[in-house]
This record gives C-alpha cells, sequence and structure tokens, in this order.
C-alpha cells in the first residue's frame, strides 16, 4: 500500500489500484494527508468500503449506507435519517468492526441513549424519539445482512428501546378550542392557519404546502397533493407523507367563507404561491403563547390533528371515514385514538346496568 511524500507541500498521498464491482481496474488517487499513517489508513478505509467487507468498521459501514440509501429516499428523510445516525449511532459503534458488534453492544448503547438530555426540551428523549433511533441502527444492521453478508442483525434480537404503547395522545375539546380561537383573532395570519388545522385534520407541512390552486372555492375542497419542510433555512416542497395523504377534503362552508375573506386580505395572491408563507416554528410559538393566554394546556400544533379525529369521534363517525379525511394509512392509525373518550366507557357500563335491571334499551 504505497504513500508519497510531496515535499513540496509537505503532505502525503495515497495512490493505488483496485478492482471495481466489474473485475476493472481503477486507479486512485488522493493528495493533502499530513502523515503517511493517514494516507495509509485512508487506502485501507476506501478497499474494505469498496469490497463490502465485514471487518470495516461500523463508520465505514455507516458512509456506504448513508452515500446508497439516501438517494432512494424523499429528501426530507434523508436529512432527518442522517442526522439520527450521525448524532446518536455512529458515535458510539464507530470504531468497532461490523462483524464484532454484540447484542451487549447494542444494550449498551441503547442504555446511554436512554440517559441523555433532548438539548431542546432539558428531558430525557420522548419514548417514540427512543423508538426511531433504535429503528435507524437495526435498519442499517438490516441492510448489512442483506446485501454484505452480516450474519444476524443484533439490534432486532434485542428489541427496542422505545414503545408506540408508551406514546401519550393530548387533543382539545372543541370548548377549548374555541378559547384558543377567540384570542388568536388577534394575529389573522395564525388564525386562518389554525381554522383549516382544526376543522379540517389536516398535517402542519401539508397546510404550509398549500397554494391557491389547491383551494377550490365552489367544490368546497382543498387538494392535498404535497408538504412542506424547512431544511438549513431553505424551503423545502415534496410528495406528502403517505400515498394516502394525497386527498380531497371537504370544508365545511363557515371555513371555505373564511378562506374567501383571507385570499381577499392577501395582495394580489398569485394561483402558485404559498398560502400561508410562515413556518413550522412560528405555528408553535403562536400556538404556545395564546393557548397560555386562554388558561389552556399547551399542546403541540399536530395535536390539532389529534383534536379533530377527537370531534369527529364524539359526533359520531365511523373509523373508515375518520381515516379516509385524515388520509391514515391504515385505519388501525385510527383505532389508537380510542383511549381519548374514557366517558363511553362509563356510557356502556350504565347501560349494561339498565339491561341487567330489565330496562329495554335500544342502543345506536
Amino acid at each position: 500500500m504505497p504513500a508519497y511524500k510531496d515535499e513540496k507541500r509537505k503532505t502525503w498521498t495515497a495512490r493505488f489500484t483496485y478492482k471495481d464491482w466489474m473485475n476493472n481496474t481503477k486507479a486512485v488517487y488522493k493528495r493533502g494527508f499530513k502523515t503517511k499513517r493517514e494516507a495509509l489508513e485512508w487506502e485501507n478505509n476506501f478497499k474494505t468500503q469498496t469490497a463490502g467487507d465485514l471487518e470495516m468498521t461500523f463508520e465505514n459501514f455507516a458512509e456506504c449506507y448513508l452515500t446508497e440509501m439516501l438517494p432512494r429516499i424523499k429528501y426530507s428523510t434523508s436529512v432527518t435519517k442522517a442526522n439520527i445516525i450521525k448524532g446518536h449511532v455512529i458515535p458510539y459503534f464507530a470504531k468497532k468492526k461490523l462483524s464484532e458488534i454484540t447484542t451487549k453492544d447494542v444494550m449498551h448503547w441503547q442504555n446511554e441513549i436512554i440517559k441523555q438530555i433532548n438539548p431542546r426540551t432539558g428531558k430525557p428523549f420522548s419514548k417514540s424519539y427512543l423508538k426511531t433511533i433504535h429503528n435507524q441502527l437495526s435498519a442499517m444492521l438490516n441492510y448489512a445482512t442483506k446485501y454484505y453478508g452480516l450474519k444476524e442483525n443484533v439490534a432486532r434480537k434485542v428489541g427496542n428501546m422505545g414503545s408506540e404503547g408508551d406514546i401519550k395522545t393530548t387533543f382539545w375539546t372543541q370548548e377549548e378550542y374555541m378559547l384558543f380561537r377567540e384570542k388568536i383573532m388577534n394575529a389573522p395570519l395564525m388564525y386562518y392557519c389554525f381554522e383549516v388545522l382544526y376543522w379540517t385534520g389536516i398535517r402542519e407541512g401539508e397546510l404550509l404546502a398549500l397554494t391557491l390552486d389547491d383551494i377550490d372555492f365552489d367544490a368546497k375542497t382543498i387538494n392535498v397533493n404535497k408538504t412542506y419542510h424547512c431544511i438549513d433555512g431553505k424551503d423545502i416542497i415534496t410528495t406528502p407523507k403517505t400515498k394516502k395523504s394525497n386527498r380531497t377534503v371537504v370544508m365545511p362552508d363557515f371555513l371555505v367563507e373564511e378562506l374567501r375573506e383571507y385570499v381577499e386580505l392577501m395582495y394580489e395572491m398569485q394561483p402558485t404561491d404559498r398560502l400561508f408563507p410562515t413556518k413550522k416554528y412560528n405555528l408553535g410559538k403562536y400556538l404556545k403563547y395564546y393557548a397560555e393566554n386562554a388558561g389552556l394546556n399547551v399542546i403541540r400544533v399536530h395535536d390539532l390533528r389529534h383534536s379533530h379525529v377527537s370531534l369527529l369521534i364524539n359526533l359520531g363517525y365511523s373509523a373508515v371515514a375518520i381515516a379516509d379525511r385524515l388520509g391514515h394509512e391504515s385505519i388501525e392509525v385510527t383505532y389508537r385514538y380510542s383511549h381519548m373518550f374514557p366517558s363511553v366507557q362509563n356510557d356502556m357500563a350504565k347501560t349494561l346496568d339498565l339491561i341487567n335491571k330489565g330496562v329495554d334499551v335500544n342502543v345506536g
């Protein structure tokens, strides 16, 4: 493995050949290393990555994985995936050989992650985020078993450190939302944003991606066909979260009229202009401020979607109809909201009590 010193620049150069996947000989030339050791180490890493050798370090495998996987997924998803892997997975396993990672290593890693504090909240990571972190490691090891010959996925063997069952769904009742609505009227742009979120149940990214073209005032519909992200300060519009997210949502008459008023307030809005030119951060900031002002528990912006579901369930609509309106990929997602209505259990118990007493009860 030759390395050559550039006496003029006082740096080292790695120069070698290797066989590509078609068995063709390729030449590689890279200069600028401070020491001969760095040049030789880079050459060794390059060759192990190219060969897909299980003796490569996890750090080198991660580079291969991200290079091969990220172009295949949505840009917004790839940014999140890369950030989690680089921030929570690579630092722990970096120098371990891919073939030598054990179940104990994964368990120790999980324990370290569980102890970490979220710098944004000052609290430990949520169960749902812990689950997401673990899923990234498991996905990487699945990839290694499929394409690199790794014997087994030890992360799957250990099991997850988070659970969807531990995720609590929070929401506002209609009465609570109306209190918030009264306060948010002082901020017109935000008022119209929150009106659409609460009364249609669309996601905040779907809201912020809407253009005037997506609104059909005659049919009273919103065409949901894209979603908005702000990544590294840039506005990114991508396809919706899932295939089912592409949908048409029918608005109540009062919301149609409110949107007409809003568009008239906006000076010469063009058909392809974003209907609500703001960011997710601002939605969260205004929700917190006006919720506190109204004396309400502060919820997330996404919880307005939960609030819409709770409203529809209380009105008696079926899970199938709600799933269609919300764009849920599976009706099982909709059924997760059932715990939000403990009063239904009380009504059931009262009905059963009446039946036991011989009272003729007509349910439904």
